[in-house]
């Protein structure tokens, strides 16, 4: 799913108005995300802000792509979403902090961080469910249709932007699902 890396540019935008370099922090050992990265830089360029890419295939890779986006006079980090990223979410989110850059994450377990914007988990089981109500009364899985996400939600940490010195502009605000004091 690709078509959301960009409105998380865009929000990261509205949240860093003056960022000139974006770094996004990907696994892309993981064929999923190569595509979203390309979003990333179309939409960034789009802007005129300019994509870095920090590739990350282990643990190890963390603390040196930090100290290269603090090298590159990064502005704001997008996290992709994989394994390695879900694993070490704690990791990223206090290296964000520590190198004070602000940061949009895929998945609102990364609550942490400064924003989250992502798939509303909860919603697509219950969909999941109401497709496996259909298999049990004798839907065939190949005749049931593939389904996009269409909740998404949208997470703002207030305390990890006083942390930052960030103001949150209002309009973020009452667009936030959740908002974290």
């Amino acid at each position: 799913m690709t078509e959301i890396y960009p409105k998380r540019v865009q929000l990261l935008r509205e949240r860093v108005p003056r960022a000139a370099r974006i770094v996004g922090l990907f696994n892309m050992s993981n064929p999923a995300l190569p595509p979203q990265w390309k979003q990333i830089e179309r939409a960034a360029r789009s802007l005129d802000i300019e994509p870095i890419l920090l590739d990350v295939r282990r643990v190890e890779d963390l603390e040196p792509a930090f100290r290269a986006a603090t090298r590159q006079r990064a502005d704001a980090l997008i996290v992709g979403l994989d394994t390695l990223t879900q694993a070490h979410q704690g990791v990223i989110v206090d290296l964000a902090a520590r190198h004070r850059l602000p940061a949009i994450y895929a998945s609102t377990e990364f609550a942490r961080g400064l924003v989250a914007y992502g798939v509303n988990y909860p919603e697509m089981y219950r969909r999941a469910a109401g497709l496996v109500h259909k298999i049990f009364k004798g839907a065939r899985p190949a005749d049931l249709p593939v389904e996009e996400p269409t909740a998404f939600e949208f997470v703002i940490n207030l305390k990890t932007a006083r942390a930052l010195g960030l103001r949150v502009p209002p309009s973020l605000l009452l667009r936030a699902d959740h908002v974290i004091e």
